[in-house]
């Protein structure tokens, strides 16, 4: 029993260490972005410096989240080639979004939907409309991102029933790390706009494809990298 709490002690730090390596780092990138944000084509469109390359790193890694490694992965385990699609579906669809919109917002110069919609039509309608779409929409999208960091969390930390870290259990660290996670994106978005949020987003893309190609090896010699097993 010592060996096994030495050995969750030691897993607990290494993950806190990590995690707060990557916030310190994210965080650094914030800073010095918002430093270089003037004008609001900095803040909403990174002042149009990024190349395609690196907006299609940022993009993925928008993708690459908890719905794509656990919800998408377990639709295709349970449907099969149905997930599969599905898991596709909403991918061609923001491309399709893409085209249709993008080119118009960059012609008109303007930055959001509701900016090329007011300009065209009453403006309090059109944004009061704008605003409360995108809260709803994003209260409920972030709502599962939210849990879900707060459960990853508490499921790093390694908390089993009965025991605590830093005085909480699993609920309480719960909920602690969805206030953290909520608090950081905050200032990530808040601080460093498209630029900090860019580039904390390539970097993100870089850890997640890392990490699944290091699982893939490490699985690989497991079973001798022997595909057939």
């Amino acid at each position: 029993m010592n060996l096994a709490a030495e050995a969750a002690a030691g897993s607990r730090g290494v993950t806190m260490l990590l995690f707060l390596v990557m916030v310190a780092a994210t965080l650094y990138i914030t800073v010095v972005a918002s430093r270089r944000t003037r004008s609001a084509a900095d803040f909403y469109a990174g002042g149009r410096g990024f190349s395609g390359l690196q907006n299609g790193m940022a993009i993925g890694s928008d993708y690459m989240s908890a719905a794509s490694f656990l919800g998408i992965a377990g639709m295709i385990a349970l449907f099969g080639y149905d997930g599969f699609l599905y898991s596709i579906g909403f991918l061609v669809a923001w491309l399709v979004a893409l085209l249709l919109v993008a080119e118009l917002l960059r012609n008109s110069g303007r930055f959001t939907m509701a900016d090329v919609l007011s300009y065209r039509m009453r403006q309090r309608p059109v944004r009061t409309a704008a605003a409360f779409s995108t809260i709803t929409v994003s209260i409920f999208y972030l709502l599962a991102q939210m849990v879900g960091a707060g459960a990853l969390i508490a499921l790093l930390l390694g908390i089993q029933p009965g025991e605590t870290f830093l005085g909480m259990d699993a609920a309480q660290a719960k909920i602690v790390g969805i206030v953290v996670v909520g608090v950081l994106m905050i200032v990530y978005v808040s601080l460093g706009g498209m630029k900090g949020t860019t580039w904390v987003q390539i970097i993100k893309a870089g850890v997640l494809m890392s990490g699944a190609a290091l699982l893939s090896v490490l699985v690989l010699a497991a079973y001798g990298f022997n595909f057939g097993a």
